[in-house]
């Protein structure tokens, strides 16, 4: 991990996400441990090299540093939290981003062998690193010495990374996602259609038919691969991009449950305490280091 944790710090040079010359390659720093952060996982792989971080999903908490990895298959609403961090050593980690049709491309190929490892619907694993895996990602992040060689290179080195992330233990249940009529697959697209569209009203029979499923069974479906319910999901997704417009524009909380589909004030005050601990404004009052009375 020395090379890896020195190639992140030496870009990464301020806490923060940041943003690398190759599009879906992010990088995050933190000189301290953190409270817990609400944000939705999009489809990726995430590697620490320095530190340890804490990922709850629903009521499941799942661990990870630099001897394992996270996958997130589907858009997942999470809390994340650093528990691992000192400005001596700042927690280092990376996150690639990835499409299903990339891993769908690699598993039709005829060289590709599935291997023999646990399957799970979950849509979010954790797995043991491997040496293959962790020099695939050090070949990509080399390439960031010369921008000039992404374009042609890159996509290489990031089906590489792919490969062998699918050779691991966890591989079974990310192929799962990604081979067509699968359980797991056949509720990607309505997950996708929840994310578009979480600020309409939704009916779960709706959601069902688009899967192809009855309503039990899609219902059943959808907290094995979110642990949650549909709509536990939408409300997620409804309160963590609240909060973030709370903090990023210091509007009102009345105007932003109304803009994230909430047709109750009173309603949204409530769910918001509930996930967050406070009340809006009190809450962002305390994220900014304000007097939140």
């Amino acid at each position: 991990m020395t090379e890896l944790t020195e190639r992140i710090e030496r870009l990464a040079i301020q806490d923060g996400t940041i943003i690398t010359a190759y599009h879906a390659l992010s990088f995050v720093r933190s000189s301290d441990v953190s409270e817990p952060v609400p944000a939705v996982y999009k489809p990726s792989l995430c590697v620490i090299a320095q530190g340890a971080k804490q990922v709850l999903l629903g009521p499941e908490s799942y661990f990870y540093d630099p001897g394992s990895y996270l996958v997130a298959s589907v858009h997942l609403p999470i809390t994340g939290q650093v528990i691992d961090a000192s400005p001596e050593k700042p927690y280092l980690s990376l996150q690639l981003q990835f499409e299903m049709d990339q891993i769908l491309d690699i598993i039709q190929q005829p060289y590709f062998t599935e291997n023999t490892g646990h399957k799970s619907h979950r849509a979010l694993v954790i797995g043991q690193m491997s040496n293959s895996l962790h020099e695939a990602i050090l070949r990509l992040i080399r390439l960031l010495d010369t921008p000039e060689d992404l374009p042609a290179l890159a996509p290489y080195a990031v089906r590489e990374i792919l490969y062998r992330m699918l050779q691991t233990e966890q591989g079974n249940t990310i192929r799962n996602f990604a081979l067509l009529g699968s359980r797991a697959q056949r509720i990607v697209p309505v997950i996708e259609q929840i994310n578009r569209e979480y600020t309409e009203p939704m009916r779960v029979d709706n959601l069902a038919k688009a899967a192809g499923m009855s309503t039990s069974s899609f219902f059943s479906c959808f907290k094995e691969v979110t642990a949650m319910t549909p709509l536990q999901y939408q409300k997620r997704l409804r309160l963590t991009e609240a909060r973030r417009l709370l903090l990023a524009t210091m509007s009102d909380a009345t105007s932003v449950a109304y803009q994230v589909g909430y047709e109750s004030a009173t309603q949204f005050n409530r769910e918001y305490a509930r996930l967050f601990g406070q009340p809006p404004i009190r809450d962002v009052r305390r994220f900014l280091g304000m007097n939140p009375q």
